[in-house]
């Protein structure tokens, strides 16, 4: 992998990160421990939600649009 192109990534791995793991302690918090099937859900509907969000905000990296080298 590129090192500029792991530079405009990190980014957003990071970012999804941090929104899975705030999205699983809301789900913890105000409704309680709903059991592993539940949280990987909502593991999988962030993760796959968020390039989605980002490139209709117009912030998407170039790196998703270009082809690895």
């Amino acid at each position: 992998m590129d090192w500029n192109r792991f530079v405009e990534l990190l980014p957003h791995y990071l970012a999804n990160l941090v929104l899975v793991v705030l999205a699983i302690t809301a789900l913890r918090r105000f409704a309680g421990d709903l059991g592993f099937v539940v949280e990987l859900g909502v593991v999988i509907v962030v993760v796959l939600l968020y390039p989605t969000i980002v490139r209709a905000l117009g912030v998407a990296p170039s790196a998703w649009d270009e082809p690895e080298e």
